[in-house]
């Protein structure tokens, strides 16, 4: 029997590496829904080529342009963020949740609850609201199964049936495109120059967030929820090849790496087939032409959103998620050139040094809280007040 399948995000650069895969393969999957937040004509485009039983637009009022360009095609359509939440919840045998940001968490929390297989290629989510996600999974049977590189690679080397075994898990950074930078110009650097990463084809926000570091202080964050080993077993490793994806010490000093050439079609595809394995159409990891393969340890000075995630793991809490929020605000000031690059991670710290919550217990209370922060960073700005 195919399996169903739900992607959340379908016209984003996961969600479309993630067609790519299917399509290759017509006969394995059934595709349940396809859901964008915008793209009225790439999730159209998407939904004719594989036959969704739904096809689902966030911006509601995209719903008439979305209708008409499925028209005769017998696909339903649905739009806005209560239906996208209704889509993931529509017990797909597996769901890529690929949709960026917060707004990702009801959705992703949505298809967790019906207790199947869920790719989670959203970070925010587990960063904003991660004890609750693990606590939700875990009442529900489902299956968490990690898409971004770094942790689907520790997933790969873990030994899930006794973490007791890890003296650490070592997380691999490209270092992004300033790794050697000094901070003077860091201080030039135009957002054309930050989403150009030297290695992986990304979103513009993921780019910036690899060009700070602050992406690699999220996937920590992330790490200690998939991984129950302890922040202090937790490590950052700058690897300028992108080749080790991760790894994972042994208390026997055996390190277990994944290595593969830099193609997200590789921890998707692994996701996708789990617990077997499929063909992914990458290029073949050839280590003698790359010849060699260096490694460093990150340089929190020069990339202090590293630093500051790293406090925010050691806090818990809801620092987490200020943290998120926080970044998210000032990522997007950047994209629109009113902020400079460095300014990023001194408005995270400033929004951290100004708000302090108590953790969330619930889903509404990690919005809130994502909300709040947002509103203190735009504060910081002195683009609104609160």
């Amino acid at each position: 029997m195919p399996r169903s399948v739900t992607i959340l995000g379908a016209t984003g650069s996961i969600g479309t590496s993630t067609l790519d895969l299917i399509e290759r393969e017509p006969d394995g999957f059934e595709v349940i829904a396809l859901t964008a937040h915008r793209d009225v004509e790439g999730l159209a485009a998407a939904a004719r080529r594989t036959n969704a039983r739904i096809a689902v637009i966030g911006d509601g009022s995209l719903h008439g342009a979305l209708t008409q360009a499925l028209e005769g095609s017998g696909i339903e359509v649905a739009s806005g963020a209560d239906a996208i939440v209704e889509a993931a919840a529509l017990g797909a045998d597996w769901t890529m949740a690929a949709i960026v940001g917060t707004a990702g968490l009801p959705p992703v929390m949505a298809a967790i609850e019906q207790g199947r297989t869920v790719a989670l290629a959203n970070k925010e989510s587990l960063v904003l609201a991660g004890t609750l996600m693990i606590g939700a999974a875990r009442a529900a049977g489902a299956t968490l199964l990690p898409v971004d590189s770094e942790h689907n690679a520790v997933f790969q080397c873990f030994p899930h049936e006794d973490a007791s075994r890890v003296r650490r898990v070592i997380l691999t950074a490209s270092g992004g495109p300033f790794r050697s930078a000094s901070r003077e110009e860091m201080a030039r650097v135009t957002p054309a120059q930050a989403v150009k990463h030297p290695n992986w084809a990304m979103g513009a926000k993921i780019s910036v967030d690899s060009a700070t570091l602050m992406n690699k202080g999220l996937e920590l964050i992330e790490a200690h929820h998939l991984f129950p080993v302890g922040h202090e077993r937790l490590a950052v490793l700058v690897h300028p090849q992108s080749v080790v994806h991760s790894m994972v010490e042994y208390i026997d000093g055996s390190v277990l790496a994944q290595l593969g050439s830099p193609d997200m079609r590789t921890p998707i595809a692994h996701t996708l087939a789990w617990p077997k394995r499929m063909h992914a159409p990458t290029e073949a990891l050839d280590l003698a032409r790359i010849g060699r393969l260096e490694f460093e340890a990150p340089d929190l000075e020069r990339f202090p959103a590293l630093r500051l995630a790293m406090a925010a793991l050691v806090a818990g809490g809801a620092r987490p998620g200020v943290l998120n929020a926080a970044n998210e605000i000032a990522v997007a000031a950047f994209l629109e050139g009113r902020i400079g690059f460095l300014d990023i991670a001194l408005i995270v710290e400033q929004v951290l040094s100004r708000y302090d919550p108590p953790a969330p217990s619930s889903i509404e209370d990690a919005l809130a809280v994502d909300a709040e922060a947002r509103e203190t960073a735009r504060a910081v700005m002195k683009l609104e007040t609160v």
